[in-house]
């Protein structure tokens, strides 16, 4: 049976960090604990809200059947604003999948081990993050039928993309972050799979799990393999963390709009991206663990160092905000300057000083570590948060577009209510597949968890940071509850 801790240190803002996992536990009940998210009886509060999440999705589906119907017409786009909520929430949406390739690779090459307990948690949330990013720039291709002539193929008409275009440059850098950030879950997710064909009761579960574990025996060939293949995938995420949104950033840097010919933004972008994603990471990780009860596992500490990153990545975008005022006055150039007092007293001034409040001021209460403690509150300043990015992306493209050069060309732009249905039925799709994960691989890396385990028993002295193979099938899922311990000097 699962150790069920009363996690006193929430009780008392005050107290210490807690460790990476309370104690009591053994490798058997940690096996027991994540694995049991999966077997025993899911809660009532999955099935309400898969099925919110449900309706979401239809409601996306919807939205993107009229839009094929009809075309991009129905949205709010137009002439000056031409890109609307279809990039608005692409850039939005790739900028929340940025938390699960920091936590998972750079933390991971760093040695921080506070990581173990929301990597997995993490990295699917990237990749459904990236399935919600990549439906936008399809659908704003108004012929999304032929979007595989974005690709490099060896066509019969001699068509070839415009590499010059940096909009081709997101289809490869999505695609490549997409694709390894895939493979670095999934290998992650080998020796769970195989533990979870280990205790799975019915013939389907074994050959479900199975199948997809590739034949795991835990055998110390198998974790040698394992953790070279690891080690290279966390190598090649990192500079994915900073190069994605970095191209990004430049579908505005390459253009003459004023407002987006700024040299800071590939940073800018790539702080604010992993800002909005640890944001996410918290809106969800909290009411997770809440419901399947692994505030033993997922400790307050986890939550105050994803608070402090937030704090830390919250203050350079605070200070890319001051830079983007400095430069349209100090330019000395009449279309930068008007554009920075049109984002203060035009007619979108209320969403300009909404993502100041959401992004610059909201999070200086991070300073004090009684905030950082507080759950709740920590809760509503990560939705918060997310609220202020997304701001900020409304702001950075509606106001430089809709008040441009020529004033005879200026308009404005509303979100029609397809705009809408297709970005809430997006954080349906969102919700869905995380709900599907929840319900069916181990939200928490039972492996890593056991190792983080063994670290904390035998002390920092002797932690190298890689698998242990010798816990007589500890980490392959064969540890039950109730065996006896190996000893600290035969581990």
């Amino acid at each position: 049976m699962a150790v069920q801790s009363l996690d006193p240190r929430e009780s008392s803002p005050l107290a210490p960090a807690s460790p990476v996992i309370e104690p009591g536990h053994t490798y058997g009940t940690l096996n027991d604990k994540i694995s049991s998210v999966v077997f025993r009886s899911t809660p009532t509060a999955w099935f309400v809200t898969t099925g919110v999440a449900f309706v979401g999705v239809m409601l996306f589906l919807y939205a993107v059947t009229i839009l094929f119907v009809r075309g991009v017409g129905i949205w709010g786009i137009n002439i000056p604003v031409g890109w609307g909520f279809d990039i608005i929430n692409f850039v939005w949406w790739i900028g929340i999948g940025h938390a699960g390739t920091l936590i998972s690779a750079i933390l991971l090459l760093t040695r921080q081990n506070w990581r173990t307990s929301i990597n997995r948690f993490a990295e699917a949330m990237t990749l459904f993050a990236v399935v919600c990013a990549g439906l936008y720039p399809i659908l704003h291709l108004g012929r999304p039928w032929v979007f595989y002539w974005l690709l490099p193929y060896p066509s019969t008409l001699g068509a070839w993309p415009q590499f010059n275009s940096p909009l081709l440059w997101d289809v490869f850098a999505v695609s490549t972050y997409a694709t390894v950030s895939l493979l670095f879950w999934y290998t992650g997710l080998i020796p769970d799979l195989a533990t979870m064909r280990d205790k799975s009761k019915t013939w389907l579960g074994k050959f479900g799990y199975g199948i997809f574990a590739l034949g795991w025996r835990g055998s110390a060939r198998h974790w040698g393999r394992y953790e070279m293949a690891y080690l290279l995938l966390a190598g090649l995420s990192t500079p994915l963390v900073v190069s994605v949104h970095s191209v990004v950033s430049l579908d505005f840097a390459a253009g003459v709009v004023p407002g987006w010919q700024v040299t800071v933004f590939p940073p800018y972008f790539v702080a604010g991206a992993i800002f909005s994603g640890f944001a996410m990471v918290l809106t969800l990780a909290i009411p997770v663990r809440y419901i399947y009860k692994l505030q033993d596992l997922i400790t307050l500490r986890h939550l105050e160092m994803m608070a402090k990153i937030m704090l830390a990545t919250g203050m350079i975008v605070s200070f890319g905000y001051f830079l983007e005022v400095f430069f349209g006055w100090y330019s000395a150039n009449v279309f930068e300057v008007y554009l920075t007092q049109n984002r203060m007293v035009g007619p979108y001034a209320w969403a300009y000083w909404a993502l100041w409040a959401c992004n610059a001021l909201s999070i200086q209460l991070l300073w004090f570590k009684r905030v950082r403690t507080n759950i709740p509150l920590l809760f509503v300043l990560a939705i918060i948060v997310n609220i202020g990015m997304w701001l900020e992306r409304f702001v950075i493209i509606v106001t430089a577009l809709h008040r441009d050069f020529l004033p005879s060309a200026w308009g404005m732009y509303y979100p029609t209510v397809w705009d809408w249905g297709a970005y809430i039925g997006t954080l349906g799709v969102f919700l869905f597949l995380m709900m599907l994960f929840l319900r069916f691989l181990p939200p928490i890396a039972i492996a890593e968890m056991q190792v983080e385990l063994k670290k904390e028993r035998l002390g920092p002295g002797h932690a190298h940071g890689g698998h242990s193979h010798g816990h007589d099938g500890d980490h392959n899922g064969q540890a039950k509850a109730g065996m006896p311990e190996p000893k600290a000097s035969k581990a």
